[in-house]
């Protein structure tokens, strides 16, 4: 089998499969997005803001809310295509039978599984547009280069929507979600450049947060929402790009494995 099966425009039915179920609860959905910034923009920008002080950022001072702004979209990102392509395609999967149901169809394994994971993009898009506005509302966001957030959410979203994926291939229970959340999201969240400069820690722990995706995510965020447009945004933007290529077609791969037996 080639690593990089072969693909139809079908996939996209699935995506409307899921963006039509989508719209029954979209107004639930809306929510989190919404208010989850700013419960951390008052929090912080109220509370640690005022001991924090400025932030030294490629050489020029910034708040620390507009420090952590940008990084609550990567997160938003991750969170938004990781969750839903692990506990949302499980349930789909397993519970619901859907893909049982879609298999039936013209429609071939590899194109669900790609359809699904660019729901899951899809996802972290539409909640990056709502944090965006929200954010942009208290003017920590600079414009234009503010709008390449939106296409970054696609590329970050694909990648960890493939990831959750290829942990969705391999989970034999719901409930075992768990172990990648603790082991890959909350030191991710933690330790990616989200709430305090990688400056501040030891060298060997700046050597392994280089290696993890969301690092990458809230560098081009923080860059895209300050306006900072260089060529040192080049190696974290290869990343993602060799990220997806490698994860995509692995996540296809894994959950062919678990589907056709």
């Amino acid at each position: 089998m080639s690593l990089y099966p072969p693909l139809s425009r079908r996939f996209l039915r699935v995506w409307q499969r899921n963006f039509t179920v989508y719209q029954q609860s979209w107004k639930i959905s809306f929510i989190p997005p919404l208010t989850e910034p700013l419960f951390y923009l008052l929090a912080f920008g109220l509370g640690l803001s005022g001991l924090v002080g400025a932030i030294a950022y490629h050489g020029e001072a910034i708040s620390y809310v507009r420090f952590i702004a940008p990084a609550l979209i990567a997160i938003t990102v991750m969170n938004s295509a990781f969750f839903e392509n692990t506990y949302g395609s499980f349930v789909r999967m397993y519970y619901q039978k859907t893909f049982d149901a879609m298999m039936t169809t013209p429609l071939t394994v590899e194109e669900i599984i790609l359809g699904e994971i660019l729901w899951g993009a899809t996802k972290a898009m539409i909640a990056t547009a709502i944090m965006m506005a929200v954010i942009s509302a208290f003017g920590l966001i600079l414009y234009p280069s503010g709008l390449l957030l939106i296409p970054l959410a696609l590329l970050g979203g694909l990648a960890f929507g493939a990831a959750g994926m290829v942990c969705t291939s391999l989970v034999p229970s719901i409930d075992l979600f768990n172990l990648p959340v603790f082991l890959f999201i909350t030191p991710m969240f933690l330790f990616g450049g989200t709430f305090f400069p990688l400056e501040n820690l030891p060298a060997w722990a700046r050597q392994i947060a280089a290696l993890l995706p969301l690092t990458h995510l809230v560098d081009l965020s923080r860059a895209f929402a300050t306006g900072r447009m260089d060529a040192s945004l080049l190696p974290g933007l290869g990343y993602l790009i060799l990220l997806n290529a490698i994860v995509l077609p692995l996540a296809i791969r894994k959950m062919r494995g678990r589907l056709i037996k």
